[in-house]
């Protein structure tokens, strides 16, 4: 059955806010100093009053209060509805942001375009995921459970031998905005010259998160019901692969089948 993702599961928990009684001063201090804030929420306690945004501020005078300059007929979303539907809303209504309300009208997250690109974003790894189980179930024969947890990027195994850098570019671009897809790995633990948490599929997405400091990635983690012989293992081993540091970096531009215009005449 398809999945239909729903708000709860890729809204914002952690919700700033700002109360009707604060100064247009004060929010227009807010708004400067967060990269990813245009807007707030105005609630009183976490009941939600209005909405004011950037716009809203311009010209007024500082000491004016959010009471009356925000928003009051403002659009919400409700936790279970549909990720999809809340995008229509999004994109009819020309807003980019939705606060999400409980069925007291207290503030419980906020959904945005972010929000729902990541949600089709990853859509497509449990497609990859299960492709890949079944790939693994008619080679060896074994059963395999499947989980999506945190992994630790340094007990991580490449099978990728480089990535390129104009991709690295686009994968540290989504890390930052939180629209990175979960990596895909086989724990193959106990495999004896096989053994190891291997990455199957997000080279690119772990090593742009090494570069900004990450630690560790949400991954959708394969596990075959006893060890088997991988053909990616073999292939990191005789590559000398052991670690995300044994990746190299390529200039895309410099690829072998790229040639320059100048080349060519």
């Amino acid at each position: 059955m398809e999945h239909n993702p729903r708000v709860a599961e890729y809204m914002t928990h952690e919700v700033a806010t700002v109360s009707p009684t604060d100064t247009v001063a004060v929010v227009t201090q807010l708004v400067s100093d967060t990269d990813c804030h245009n807007g707030f929420p105005v609630c009183s306690g976490r009941t939600v009053k209005g909405f004011v945004t950037a716009q809203d501020l311009l010209g007024v005078d500082g000491d004016t209060p959010i009471s009356e300059v925000m928003s009051t007929d403002i659009l919400v979303a409700d936790p279970e509805m549909r990720v999809t539907d809340a995008a229509r809303v999004i994109l009819r209504a020309g807003v980019r942001k939705l606060p999400v309300v409980d069925d007291e009208g207290k503030l419980v997250g906020i959904i945005g375009n972010t929000d729902v690109i990541r949600s089709q974003i990853e859509r497509a790894t449990p497609e990859k995921v299960g492709k890949l189980s079944r790939t693994l179930t008619e080679l060896h024969g074994v059963d395999l459970t499947r989980e999506r947890r945190p992994v630790r990027l340094s007990a991580l195994v490449p099978t990728q031998e480089q990535v390129y850098s104009d991709e690295l570019e686009g994968r540290r671009y989504e890390l930052e905005r939180g629209l990175a897809e979960p990596l895909v790995v086989i724990d193959n633990a106990g495999g004896a010259e096989y053994s190891g948490l291997y990455l199957a599929d997000g080279h690119h997405r772990v090593l742009a998160a090494q570069n900004l400091g990450i630690e560790e990635m949400e991954a959708y983690v394969i596990t075959p019901e006893r060890p088997i012989e991988l053909g990616i293992a073999r292939t990191a081993r005789e590559t000398g692969l052991s670690s995300i540091a044994d990746i190299r970096v390529v200039d895309y531009a410099r690829h072998p089948l790229v040639e320059t215009t100048e080349k060519l005449q």
